[in-house]
C-alpha cells in the first residue's frame, strides 16, 4: 500500500510541473519527517551523493562535448564519412549514423550527439530529397548511441548506484551500441532501395576524400585516446573525461574553429546540464535513503522473489514500466528512481547486473525518442524547425529496432558480456 501511494504522490507532483529533482527531494524528506527520522539525513544524503570521484567525469565529459559542438567538429565528421560512403543506397543515412557512432565514442551524450549531427545531417539530407520525417527519426534514434557506446553518463550514474565497474559498464555497451548502429544502417539501406523520394550522392573524387579524411582525423584520434586508455588501463573513466577536455580543446583551437566566446558558450551549457543532472541525484539520494529506512526495496525484493521466479518475466515486467515512465521522464530520472528498488531483486533472480545495465539503457535510450517528452524530440526540432508531429511519426521505425536489439542482447548475454569478461 505504501509504495502504491508513493508512486501516486511522485505521478501527481510531476503532473502538476514540480522538478523531478525537487518531487525526489521533497517526497523522500517528507516521508523521513513522517517516520520520526531526523532531518538532518537529508543534508547528509545531500553531501554524500556528491563526494563521489566518479561523478567528477560527468561534467568533463559534457564540457568535452560541448566544446566539439561549439567546435562544428560535427561537420568535419561528417563530411568525411559522407565522401566515402555517401553514394552508396541511403549513403546520407549511413553516414550520419556511423558518423553519430563515431561522435558517441566521445561524448558520453545522447543530447550533444543528436545536437551535433543533426546541425549538419538535417539539411543535406533534405536538400537531397529524404522523407523529413524518417530525417527527423534517424537523427532522433542516431543521437541516443551517445548514451549506450562508451563513454555513457548513464552509465556512471549506474555504477555510482550499484558500486559495479565503470570501464566493465563502458566495455559492455560497445557490441550492442555497434549492433544498434548496424541495424539502423541496415533500415537506411533498405528504405533508400524502397523509397525513391531522393537524390543519390555523386561520388567522391579520391582527393575529396583525402581532404575531408584529414580533417577528420583529430576527432578519430581523440575517441582512439578515451576509449584506448580506458580499456588498457593507462587511466581511469574520470582520467580520461580530463584528458579528452585537454585534447578537444587542442584540436578546436588547431583547425581555428574556436574563440572565447565559444568557449564562455561551451562552458555555461555544461554548467546548465551539470546543475540539473546533480540536482536529480541529490534529489534522488534523499528519497533512496527514505524508501531504504521504509524498507521498501526489501519488500519489492520479497514480492518479487514470491512472485516471479523467470528472469524473463522480470526483464518483461521492468522493460514495461520503463517504456511507461519515458512517456514523462526522462533518463537520469528513470535511472535514478528505478535502481536502487530493483538492485537488491538481481542477485536473488541471478542477474548479472552488468547485462541488466545494457537492458536498461536501451530502455532509457527509447524513453529519449518516446513522445511527449523525449529530451531528443525536442532537440531535432529545434535544430530542424520542423513539426514536433513530423519528429514523433519518424521514429517508430527506429523505436522498433532498438526493441529488436533489446531482445537480441536478452537472448545472447554474450552480446554484452564478451568484452569486459572474455577479453
Amino acid at each position: 500500500m505504501t509504495i502504491i501511494l508513493l508512486l501516486v504522490i511522485m505521478v501527481l507532483a510531476l503532473l502538476i510541473g514540480v522538478p523531478v529533482a525537487f518531487a525526489l527531494g521533497g517526497l523522500g524528506l517528507g516521508m523521513l519527517l513522517l517516520a520520526g527520522f531526523s532531518p538532518m539525513m537529508a543534508p547528509l544524503a545531500l553531501y554524500s551523493s556528491f563526494d563521489s570521484f566518479i561523478l567528477l567525469s560527468v561534467p568533463l565529459f559534457l564540457l568535452m562535448s560541448n566544446i566539439l559542438l561549439q567546435g562544428g567538429i560535427g561537420k568535419d565528421l561528417f563530411r568525411a564519412v559522407q565522401s566515402w560512403v555517401g553514394h552508396w543506397p541511403g549513403g546520407l543515412g549511413i553516414a550520419t549514423i556511423a558518423s553519430c557512432t563515431i561522435f558517441s565514442a566521445i561524448s558520453g551524450s545522447s543530447v550533444a550527439t543528436a545536437a551535433t549531427i543533426g546541425n549538419v545531417a538535417i539539411k543535406e539530407m533534405t536538400d537531397r530529397g529524404y522523407n523529413k520525417p524518417f530525417v527527423y527519426g534517424l537523427i532522433a534514434a542516431g543521437g541516443t548511441l551517445g548514451i549506450l557506446i562508451p563513454p555513457s553518463i548513464p552509465m556512471i550514474v549506474y555504477g555510482v548506484i550499484t558500486e559495479e565497474s565503470i570501464v566493465d559498464l563502458f566495455l559492455a555497451g560497445i557490441v550492442p551500441g555497434l549492433l544498434m548502429a548496424g541495424s539502423f544502417i541496415v533500415y537506411c539501406f533498405f528504405y533508400a532501395r524502397f523509397s525513391k523520394d531522393y537524390t543519390p550522392s555523386e561520388k567522391a573524387t579520391s582527393a575529396e576524400r583525402k581532404s575531408a579524411s584529414l580533417r577528420a582525423i583529430p576527432t578519430l584520434l581523440l575517441a582512439s585516446i578515451i576509449i584506448g586508455g580506458i580499456y588498457t588501463g593507462v587511466f581511469t573513466p574520470t582520467e580520461s573525461a580530463g584528458v579528452g577536455v585537454a585534447v578537444s580543446l587542442i584540436i578546436v583551437i588547431m583547425m581555428g574553429t574556436f574563440s572565447l566566446e565559444k568557449f564562455k558558450a561551451a562552458a555555461m551549457s555544461t554548467m546548465k546540464n551539470t546543475v540539473t543532472i546533480f540536482l536529480i541525484i541529490a534529489g534522488a539520494k534523499v528519497f533512496g535513503k527514505a524508501i531504504t529506512l521504509y524498507q521498501i526495496p526489501q519488500d519489492i525484493s520479497m514480492l518479487v522473489s514470491e512472485n516471479i521466479s523467470e528472469v524473463g518475466l522480470f526483464i518483461a515486467a521492468v522493460c514495461f514500466v520503463l517504456l511507461i515512465m519515458g512517456f514523462f521522464l526522462e533518463s537520469v530520472s528513470m535511472l535514478l528512481i528505478m535502481m536502487p528498488v530493483l538492485y537488491p531483486s538481481l542477485g536473488m533472480l541471478g542477474i548479472d547486473p552488468i547485462w541488466f545495465a545494457i537492458i536498461f539503457v536501451i530502455m532509457i535510450e527509447c524513453a529519449l525518442i518516446t513522445p511527449p517528452v523525449g529530451l531528443n524530440l525536442f532537440v531535432i526540432q529545434s535544430v530542424s524547425g520542423g513539426k514536433s508531429s513530423e519528429v514523433i511519426q519518424g521514429v517508430w521505425p527506429f523505436i522498433l529496432i532498438m526493441l529488436g536489439c533489446l531482445l537480441a542482447v536478452y537472448f545472447f548475454p554474450a552480446i554484452a558480456l564478451y568484452i569486459p569478461f572474455q577479453l
